[in-house]
């Protein structure tokens, strides 16, 4: 068990973005600013991810990327659990919508 728990682990440290994932939505508040809220998720067993690393992509009504920027969400998310999140850009001139994926984590050693 403990062998098998450790490869696991070592997995999991190893790749955290096909452990984690996001879903998200946004809007734009008064001053302009794209206000996006969404939950990051873990389906690691074992790992305990912290300071997740998100891409956010900028795209028009057309599709066209307008701009890519990285967001740091500090929390710490246990194995199988979520965390909610909310920032706040001045997005890109004729942004339309905004994709989110996970880039990268921290592990928090056991």
């Amino acid at each position: 068990y403990e062998l098998t728990k450790k490869a696991l682990l070592e997995k999991e440290q190893r790749n955290p973005s096909m452990f984690l994932t996001v879903k998200g939505n946004n809007k734009k508040n008064l001053i302009g600013q794209m206000v996006i809220k969404g939950k990051i998720s873990s389906s690691a067993s074992v790992a305990t991810y912290k300071d997740v690393a998100l891409k956010l992509d900028f795209f028009s009504k057309t599709k066209a990327l307008l701009e890519s920027d990285e967001e740091t969400i500090f929390v710490e998310i246990k194995p199988g659990e979520g965390e909610d999140f909310k920032t706040k850009y001045f997005a890109p001139k004729g942004t339309d919508s905004v994709a989110i994926s996970i880039k990268g984590a921290k592990v928090v050693q056991q």
